[in-house]
């Protein structure tokens, strides 16, 4: 038996996936959680097979909820449930150890797939949210080949990304600050800015970082 926990607050969601695997005799939801809190507790003396987990919840954000149950559990399966398809969630929920994702709006075949897929220990993404990381993927390689970025470069704007100053740069990547001044001017100029600030929001908006 298949056992399943659901952790969201919205009565509705609960109540449809439970219609959903009602016939399924292989499968059973053996609670439901409106809150991490709830789900944390009831975690502590249980142990589900997957769980169902809404990234929008009232007092844990779900991809640091995520976080959390890996620790306690490296087998449980995590799949993600959510009303926004978004790439940066979808990369941050595996990144923390989720196995899969899928959008409410989902048809019932596809939460069986799903459940299926990640007890093989594969990850499973809906057809829209694995197109929305190709998307994610194609524009990135258009704004590299746009932008030409070297190794270094990128390297670089990402630690700019991250908050760290030249000198913390410099000392990171065992570069002289002359160097990493160089890269940051060739930055700027392949850019077309004149100020760290724009630089991020240009890179942010072509997905380079």
């Amino acid at each position: 038996m298949v056992k399943i926990l659901i952790i969201d607050d919205h009565p509705l969601v609960c109540d449809g996936i439970k219609t959903m695997l009602k016939d399924e005799s292989s499968m059973k939801v053996v609670n439901a959680s409106k809150t991490a809190t709830e789900a944390l507790f009831f975690l502590t003396t249980n142990q589900p097979d997957i769980i169902l987990l809404d990234i929008s919840l009232p007092d844990m954000n779900g991809l640091e909820l995520c976080e959390k149950i890996r620790t306690i559990s490296k087998t449980v399966k995590i799949i993600g449930l959510t009303s926004t398809n978004e790439a940066g969630i979808i990369t941050g929920l595996l990144q923390r150890g989720g196995n899969g994702y899928l959008l409410k709006n989902m048809e019932r075949n596809e939460l069986i797939e799903a459940i299926h897929t990640v007890l093989k220990e594969k990850v499973f993404l809906s057809r829209a949210a694995n197109d929305k990381i190709l998307e994610q993927f194609q524009s990135r390689t258009a704004a590299e080949e746009t932008y030409l970025l070297t190794r270094r470069e990128k390297e670089i704007l990402q630690l700019l990304a991250n908050g760290l100053t030249g000198p913390q740069i410099s000392e990171k990547l065992f570069l002289s600050p002359l160097t990493v001044e160089t890269h940051r001017k060739n930055l700027f100029k392949k850019f077309k800015v004149h100020s760290i600030q724009l630089l991020l929001k240009v890179a942010r908006d072509s997905s380079l970082i």
